[in-house]
Order: C-alpha cells, then structure tokens, then sequence
C-alpha cells in the first residue's frame, strides 16, 4: 500500500532506503503451536521490514516466530519507503519480510491495472516474482488498501455506507462532500481521479483539501471535511469511531499481507513455510487495526505490541 519514496535510491541500498546494520533479536521465547523441535536450530536469519506502524508489527512477527524455532534472527527493520527491504529480500541481505501484493503488482512489477480477485493477484505477483528470487508464501485477510470515512455525526446526517453511495450525495448535494486526502492519493491513477472515474463521482478541487496522513484523521474526526482519506487497517479508525465507506465496486486494489521469503534461504530453511502460516492466517483487518491503535494510539512499542500478540495467541510463551 505504501507506495515507495525512495524510487531513486532503488540501487543504492545504503542510501537513504537501505538497510542499517541491525541488532540481534533477543526475545525470550520458545515455541507454543509454532517452533516445536525448533526447526531453525542452527539458521542465522534476518528479519526486515518498512518503517511504518504495521509493518514493523509484522517484521517483529517473523523475527520472534524464528527465534521460537530456535534461530539467532538479526533485526533490520524499520527501513524507510518500499524499496529498499523488498531489494534486502531479494539480494539476501535479509530473509524475510511481509509484503502487500498491490505494492509489489504495481509499484515493483509495473502494472497499471490492479487484479479485482485478492487470490489472483496474489497469485500473479507470486508466479512474477519467482524469478526475482522471491518466494511469496499464501496471503493474510489482512488488507491495507484506501478507503473514505467520515466521523459518527456526518453518518448520521448523510447515512452513507458505499462510495456509490457517497458519489450519489456528491451529484444531488455537491456542498455536503469535501475531501481531506494525501497528495499522492489526489495524483494516483489508483487513487482520487480514478476513484471519481470509477463511481462517476465529481468532487471540485475546492473541496478537495491535501494534508499530511496524520491531519487526516483528527479533522475527518471533527468533521472539518465530511471524508477523509484513509488506510483500512489503521488503529485510528476505532478509535476515533469513524465510518469506512464500502468500496462497492472494487476499485482499489488490494493490499493484501504476505510473507515474501528470499528462494534460496527458503530452500535451506523450508520449515519456514509451516512457521508463518499460521500466523498469517489470524491476521485481517480487526486485528490491525487493534495491534496498530496500540502504537499509534496507546504509544506502545511495535515489537512489544508482537511479542505480546504472539504469545496471546499461543504461538509462542
């Protein structure tokens, strides 16, 4: 979903997206349902991921799931924009990571036309990837695409659910619909101008307002514009109870998280495969969006918000 910043540095992997020189992970875990007869025993496997919120959850995820399978894991996440952990997979410079099919579809991959069947794409970005060196490893329900919301008094005065729907109010009262949004969102063909195209929805750029992500929240909460832009796994959207319009043409893509393994570590270390599935299949939506409230909200650590998951969870004690 994150769409890469540092498309200019994409070969230049210590400067500026690259990888720092990491730290062992020192967690004291053994296995629970995952990691019995540690089936790493003996791996040395690094862990990456990109810097923000939910990702760095899930980069610490794989890296404790490893420790509980009895490998020394070094930790290099947290690298910033897109390209430069997806190149530290691909390299070998690290081993791990969850990715999201829609980045790798387009913003890696270069196609402009995202898959409408989350399977599919995560099928088409598995089978291209192949060559890379990258293997992807069966996707989460965990989906971090765009969406609109707006706060609980502009629902119930408007009583929107769908973007149709919203398009519909934009038509018959052009002055109740204002947009807060990013500034790539209102640039991206997968973004704003696609989105009106798609829902015939004509939103003047007068009412159309750009802002940092953040920002976006806190006045689409106060109702300073009646929809904000927003990530659908983020923790903000519980708490501060806003209302996500359903994408009820399936216009943006999916974003769906998966761990994507470098081939030939895979090949050495196979059991990988067994580790991270379970995990991967608890991970939607819901608990995102509560694992991401507890940083972005609560200010707790991510790699503390993991470790406690993971172990909640019996994945690990």
């Amino acid at each position: 979903m994150r769409a890469a910043r540092c498309l200019a540095g994409a070969l230049l992997l210590t400067a500026g997206c690259g990888l720092s020189s990491g730290s062992p992970m020192v967690d004291d875990v053994s296995p629970g349902s995952i990691g019995r007869g540690e089936p790493l025993k003996g791996a040395r496997l690094t862990v990456t991921s990109k810097s923000f919120t939910e990702n760095l959850i899930l980069g610490a995820m794989i890296g404790i799931a490893f420790q509980a399978a009895g490998a020394d894991v070094l930790d290099r996440t947290g690298i910033q924009g897109s390209i430069g952990s997806r190149e530290a997979v691909r390299t070998g410079d690290a081993d791990a990571m969850y990715e999201y099919t829609g980045t790798a579809w387009i913003t890696y991959l270069g196609n402009s036309r995202p898959i409408a069947d989350p399977r599919r794409q995560w099928q088409a970005v598995r089978d291209a990837d192949a060559a890379n060196g990258l293997t992807w490893l069966p996707p989460s329900r965990l989906d971090n695409t765009y969406a609109l919301a707006m706060n609980q008094a502009n629902h119930r005065g408007y009583r929107t659910r769908t973007l149709s729907e919203v398009a519909a109010l934009a038509r018959s009262d052009p002055g109740a619909v204002t947009l807060c949004v990013e500034g790539e969102f209102a640039d991206r063909a997968d973004g704003l101008r696609g989105m009106e195209k798609a829902y015939g929805m004509d939103v003047p750029a007068s009412r159309v307002t750009q802002m940092d992500t953040g920002i976006i929240y806190t006045q689409a909460a106060k109702g300073s514009c009646t929809y904000g832009e927003v990530y659908t796994t983020d923790g903000r959207i519980t708490s501060m109870r806003l209302v996500v319009m359903d994408d009820d043409k399936d216009f943006f893509p999916n974003y769906n998280a998966a761990p994507v393994v470098n081939s030939g570590a895979l090949r050495k270390w196979p059991a990988i495969a067994g580790l991270l599935d379970p995990i991967t299949k608890k991970l939607d939506n819901t608990v995102a969006r509560e694992l991401n409230a507890e940083v972005d909200v609560d200010g707790k650590d991510p790699h503390q918000v993991a470790l406690e998951w993971m172990k909640d969870q019996g994945f690990v004690k």
